[in-house]
């Protein structure tokens, strides 16, 4: 079992590095744009408890997804010494692309389990990630 699913997850980390090659996106890069996209603009370090690493890190990610013109750093409207990172409509635009191809890839990656496998494959998912 542990064998299957390590040889899964390479497989999945391969078809993600593949589906960011249009656009030039590293998975860190791709991750903060689906946070942003799915979470509205934030603090870097909101950002940064989101992906689950470190703010000096975030930091990194968001400088060079605003060098692309993907996000830009906005003062917050509730705080003047705070800065937020929002998407650019470029960024949402990137964002809501690499979405639509992670859900093609994802449904060409399950499309050989049957509506029961799917959903018991859910259901375990769902257990793993709650744990």
């Amino acid at each position: 079992m542990h064998e299957a699913f390590w040889a899964v997850s390479r497989r999945m980390r391969e078809q993600t590095k593949r589906e960011m090659e249009p656009w030039g996106i590293a998975p860190s890069q791709g991750r903060a744009l689906a946070v942003l996209l799915s979470g509205g603009s934030m603090r870097p370090g909101a950002l940064a408890e989101r992906l689950r690493i470190a703010p000096r890190s975030a930091t990194e990610v968001v400088d060079d997804l605003q060098e692309r013109g993907l996000v830009e750093r906005r003062p917050d409207p509730d705080d003047r010494r705070a800065t937020l990172v929002a998407l650019t409509d470029q960024g949402r635009a990137t964002a809501t692309g690499i979405k639509a191809a992670r859900a093609a890839a994802s449904e060409r990656m399950f499309a050989s389990l049957n509506d029961a496998d799917r959903a018991t494959l859910s259901r375990i998912l769902r257990t793993l990630a709650a744990a």
